[in-house]
């Protein structure tokens, strides 16, 4: 029997949730401020703040004054803050998101004193599996979380251990974070039900102590509770108050025997509530927008800028990480909180921008104004396809893209653009409005390179870029007024554009460099540069010598690899019923599919030799909605056209697919299917540092039904397909392992349901989201399938996902038109088989200036040698944290050697 307790003060803050931010925080000041009167007021009394500094800063930003209070109790052992800045859902974000939110909150904690070294994860919907090295390469020893931890861990504790070997030693909350607050109903009886409690759960504790977590969400312990525990204590059964960290470092064995390996995704000791990987799809994209175009502002900050925008890019990655809170991005809130966290995402990407191209900006000033600059975000180098808009030539002058090594490379016209943009008829009276419209030079988005002045007409002549002399706006003025009043009556004023079009060019880009190209008209075609099979499309079939797809009868498509592998019916759609909720999807009673459409349509857009394409579109009779009774899905059908865009490119070995369609249904759930040749009993995806191997079904035990959908952030492999993702997305292996699933839509209408058929009890309010049906919204998906018989390793998904999620960045240069273009540059370099370069980032170290910090991660389960080339000559590893570990030897370049699944961080100057 259990000798002594340790109560755990604490709350559990959803920043925000069935109510916006903005109200929870009206709340979060008053408990907060009942929380610092109650420490103040009594010495022995302990409070944790649910491992997250978001609300320590949302609390001091109302009340500034008592941050001095906050500070020395942080200091005196009162108040446990941090780690963390945010309680995330880990599987929604990217790794970097996690690294970063570990960084801010640590940094934020250091200045009122120092932040809780507890890995505090306590209401996650489960846990990726490198999070153990995640804690660990930040110098934390300690995790303590809840959901998703296996039926083979039978204490309190156990070690976990992440791909690579590391472990942290991680308290079990295996009856939830508020354990404690039954034992507290009845504050005379404390002593009799704590009694009760520990004879229950003995076998779990072994020789430690009873941890009771005294809190729950959103509220403040009440201040008589320390009174009651000190009343409660006896000689049979002590009870002590204390931090999180002061249970687990002060008194309980840090040897644990058990030990769990990898992700957390079981629902044997709680729910994990898996639906919330795929309702609300649009939070999913902007996430993967907003996470991908800080990235990119960061490597263009740190490569080609001379000034330091860090600032910017920290409010960028704060609005990031606020909304990959696990009530944020996951959906599972209200609609107004679902609309505020998509602001938020919006802020994120538009500050990122703006950064992005003001360090674009600087290079392309040294790009004539007729040439464009093209970036590669990307640590190694690419062939990219790019889109600019040129002069449209004679039907009989071909285009040539010409480098600045003057080597040419061919040119696909794809569009044309009308050349008259307005053509307008008025008195001469109204000349003189429509010169209002010019601002300088500016008419229409375009310059005016010269006009035509003849009684009753007026012509404008516009262009990108003027080939004739100063524009004098004034003296236009002064001829028009006299040309009006000399021929009053009907004036015609035409405005043209020179004629356009968008040409796609093939761009041969440097790692994470630069290189700059124009489009000029030749007597004759461009000889290709590639040695590659040129993109080519008939009515049904496209091509490039690396990967064929034809559109088979039913509009699905038969995808053959660059090693003969086939996938035949990819894109079959399967609609079904959903009468779930945010949290978890179900089925109805009597569900009905739609799998086979009325009407099929191919239409044919590009021929190549870049790049071929096709529309598939086919019509659907998609039920409207749920019948009343949610357990029939409606006999009213809503016809409904999903188009799909068949893509290749030159050079790719995969096949680009991209859905859209308008929802005009309710409470249903739409899946992209791709039949696999042989059953697999397997799958994998890529996430966050890590490919994670599964089985077929998921460990249940809880009151939820243990459905096998499982997180994919960059791709999914099943047998022999691998399909590269946009976003974070959801996806099963169905059928007795024969097809996979990705799902791309699931449109429900409440938070919570109070009966599920395949949960027992309600994860929340049953609060009505008619913004989570979608409906009226266009839905688009973007994807790409790579059919091959070697596996993801073989295939190479790691590099080719990260060339499908990272586009090639273009700015127009600057400089004066017909000059030079400028050599190409080369940023960083990093060579290394299946070796993820998560950040490149600028950062200033107080003793040593300023530095390139970059963070790899080994995706492979052997040993690797990576190396790293660029301008700089010396190095230093860094943990998570930024604190220097090792000098690094750099000799031709910096040579390091990764451990399988190995997470370093190195800083060169």
């Amino acid at each position: 029997m259990q000798k002594y307790a340790v109560f755990v003060p604490h709350f559990h803050w959803d920043r925000e949730w069935y109510e916006p931010f903005q109200v929870f925080r009206h709340r979060l000041v008053s408990a907060l401020d009942t929380v610092l009167e109650t420490a103040e007021a009594d010495p022995d009394f302990r409070f944790t703040v649910d491992g997250q500094m978001a609300a320590i800063e949302d609390y001091l930003e109302m009340r500034p004054e008592n941050r001095a209070r906050v500070a020395a109790l942080v200091r005196g052992g009162q108040l446990a803050i941090g780690p963390w800045l945010i309680l995330l859902d880990e599987f929604l974000c990217s790794g970097e998101t996690i690294v970063r939110n570990l960084q801010l909150g640590w940094a934020a904690a250091a200045e009122l004193g120092g932040a809780m070294p507890i890995g505090y994860l306590p209401d996650m919907f489960g846990h990726i599996a490198q999070m153990p090295q995640i804690l660990a390469r930040a110098g934390i020893e300690h995790a303590a979380l809840w959901r998703g931890v296996p039926g083979s861990a039978d204490g309190h504790a156990f070690r976990w251990r992440a791909p690579d070997g590391s472990e942290v030693r991680t308290e079990f909350l295996f009856d939830g974070y508020d354990n404690g607050l039954d034992v507290l109903l009845v504050p005379d009886r404390i002593g009799h039900a704590l009694g009760e409690y520990a004879e229950t759960t003995a076998q779990r504790w072994g020789g430690d102590p009873v941890l009771a977590m005294a809190g729950t969400d959103h509220n403040a312990p009440d201040p008589q509770l320390a009174a009651w525990l000190r009343c409660a204590s006896s000689e049979e059964r002590a009870i002590t108050i204390a931090t999180l960290d002061e249970y687990i470092r002060r008194h309980v064995r840090d040897e644990v025997a058990t030990v769990v390996a990898g992700e957390l995704r079981s629902h044997v000791r709680g729910n994990i509530l898996p639906g919330v990987l795929s309702v609300r799809l649009g939070l999913k994209q902007r996430m993967a927008v907003a996470e991908r175009t800080i990235d990119h502002a960061e490597r263009m900050n740190a490569l080609w800028s001379r000034r330091d925008d860090s600032p910017f890019l920290s409010l960028a990655w704060h609005k990031v990480i606020e909304s990959s809170a696990h009530d944020s991005v996951v959906g599972s809130g209200t609609d107004e909180t679902c609309d505020q966290v998509e602001t938020r995402l919006a802020e994120a990407a538009q500050i990122a921008r703006a950064v992005r191209d003001a360090a674009l900006a600087e290079p392309a000033a040294l790009v004539p104004s007729d040439g464009h600059l093209v970036a590669n975000p990307l640590p190694f180098p690419r062939t990219a396809l790019v889109e600019v808009d040129v002069v449209a030539p004679p039907e009989s002058t071909a285009l040539v893209a010409t480098a600045a090594d003057g080597s040419e490379h061919p040119v696909q016209l794809i569009s044309k653009a009308p050349t008259v943009l307005s053509d307008e008829h008025m008195d001469a009276s109204q000349l003189e409005r429509v010169l209002r419209r010019i601002h300088r030079r500016e008419l229409f988005g375009r310059l005016i390179d010269h006009y035509e002045l003849t009684p009753g007409s007026l012509v404008f002549h516009l262009a990108e870029v003027p080939a004739s002399g100063p524009f004098d706006l004034l003296n236009l003025r002064r001829e028009v007024a006299a040309a009006a009043a000399a021929h009053p009556g009907e004036w015609r004023v035409l405005t043209l554009e020179e004629a356009r079009a968008t040409a796609l060019v093939p761009v041969h880009v440097p790692a994470c460099g630069l290189t700059s190209f124009r489009v000029e008209p030749s007597d004759r075609p461009a000889a290709p540069a590639m040695t590659l099979a040129p993109a080519t499309a008939t009515d049904r079939v496209l091509s490039n010598g690396l990967v064929e797809v034809t559109v088979a009868a039913d509009g699905t498509l038969d995808v053959t690899g660059a090693d003969g592998t086939v996938l035949y019916g990819v894109g079959r759609l399967v609609d079904g019923g959903d009468r779930g909720d945010s949290y978890n999807y179900a089925p109805p009673a009597r569900d009905m599919f739609v799998s086979s459409p009325a009407e099929i349509t191919v239409e044919h857009l590009e021929s190549g030799p870049l790049r071929s394409r096709l529309r598939v579109t086919r019509l659907y009779e998609w039920p409207a909605a749920l019948s009343s009774d949610r357990d029939l899905r409606s006999g009213r059908t809503v016809p409904t056209p999903v188009e799909t865009l068949v893509e290749v490119r030159v050079g790719e070995p995969f096949v680009r697919v991209s859905t859209s369609f308008l929802n005009q249904s309710a409470d249903h759930r739409l899946r992209f299917h791709v039949p696999l040749p042989e059953r697999v009993a397997t799958s994998a995806s890529a996430g966050q540092f890590a490919v994670t191997e599964r089985g077929l079904t998921a460990e249940g035990g809880w009151g939820e039904y243990p459905i096998p959908t499982f997180p994919a952030s960059s791709f999914v492999w099943a047998g022999a397909a691998n399909v590269l993702l946009d976003h974070s997305s959801e996806y099963e292996i169905v059928d007795d392992g024969s097809e996979l699933a990705i799902t791309l839509l699931r449109a429900i209408g409440s938070i919570s349901v109070n009966i599920h058929p395949l949960r027992d009890e309600p994860a929340a309010s049953e609060i009505p989201v008619p913004g989570a049906q979608d409906l009226g919204m266009r839905i688009e998906n973007r994807l790409a399938v790579v059919p091959s018989a070697t596996g993801w390793q073989g295939t190479h998904a790691v590099a080719l996902a990260e060339e499908f999620r990272n586009h090639v960045l273009v700015a127009r240069g600057t400089a004066p038109a017909g000059g030079n273009l400028p050599p190409d540059a080369t940023g960083v370099r990093v060579d290394g088989r299946d070796v993820f370069v998560s950040s490149i980032r600028r950062v200033t170290d107080a003793d040593r200036g300023a530095g390139t910090e970059i963070r790899l991660a080994a995706m492979s389960d052997t040993d690797s040698t990576v190396h790293v080339t660029g301008a700089f000559t010396e190095a230093t590893t860094v943990d998570l944290l930024g604190r220097p570990l090792a000098e690094t030897p750099v000799e031709d370049g910096l040579e390091l050697a990764l451990g399988p699944w190995e997470i370093r961080t190195v800083v060169v100057r």
